[in-house]
């Protein structure tokens, strides 16, 4: 079978890749299952230090596999697997990073929330695209909110716009924009190879207590919130006009 998402390790470093460019990297049922697999690898290897996230492909993540969202079952079961990402994404005891060097859309800002550290290339651009197809970001609001000032996530959230790296920086959205991205996610897992195990799995929980909380208080209502709004005829709606490239019944010009 192909693997979706691609695990290594060097010098105490784990990458995940995710590798489904002809669907730009959407959360599918397969691909969301090996992530997890791969993160819970990494958990359980002494050796491993960090987490780099990245991707192949033009699209680091396009969110739902809208297909499998359409399909029966899938609203309650997708936003539940999609839950739980993010939960393994933020408790992991080590940080992850992500390294963005392409698009960013609806789901896959929230795994891009969930990580400790996201660096982005001028290549990036990044959208809250639920509001567009009868959704919400709900689930995503959990590893988004924290990170962003009310104001752009209001702006952004509100309108679905596209944004670029630089104002994803500005927002709090992501950690940098660098110029050389190799060379800056190489500078940044050269500092977390000199730093103690213990201390980085001390530490990350001070670091994610807005995260952890919210998560502890709102995660089962924006699931349900999440799954009632996929399975919405004006969702189905929505998710249909895109995958036929055609505007939606509600859309005017």
């Amino acid at each position: 079978m192909t693997e979706l998402a691609r695990y290594a390790v060097n010098r105490a470093i784990a990458t995940i890749t995710l590798d489904s460019p002809e669907n730009r990297n959407a959360l599918s049922a397969a691909l969301v299952h090996e992530a997890g697999e791969h993160l819970r690898s990494a958990a359980a290897d002494d050796t491993v230090r960090a987490v780099v996230l990245t991707h192949t492909g033009s699209t680091f993540c396009a969110g739902a596999d809208l297909r499998e969202a359409t399909a029966e079952g899938g609203p309650e079961l997708g936003t539940l697997r999609m839950l739980g990402l993010l939960r393994t994404i933020m408790e992991l005891p080590k940080p992850v990073v992500a390294r963005v060097d392409g698009a960013v859309r609806a789901g896959g800002l929230g795994v891009l929330g969930a990580c400790d550290i996201a660096v982005a290339s001028r290549n990036a651009s990044f959208a809250f695209t639920e509001v567009r197809l009868g959704l919400a970001p709900a689930i995503i609001s959990l590893t988004t909110l924290g990170r962003m000032t009310e104001r752009a996530a209001a702006r952004y959230y509100l309108t679905g716009d596209r944004f670029d790296a630089e104002t994803a920086e500005a927002a709090g959205l992501i950690t940098f924009v660098a110029e050389d991205l190799d060379a800056a996610i190489d500078a940044l897992t050269a500092s977390l190879r000199l730093c103690s195990p213990q201390g980085l799995a001390e530490t990350k929980p001070l670091t994610t207590h807005q995260v952890r909380s919210a998560f502890a208080q709102f995660a089962d209502e924006v699931q349900a919130q999440s799954a009632r709004l996929f399975a919405s005829a004006e969702a189905k709606e929505g998710m249909l006009a895109f995958l036929q490239k055609r505007p939606p019944d509600w859309a005017t010009q």
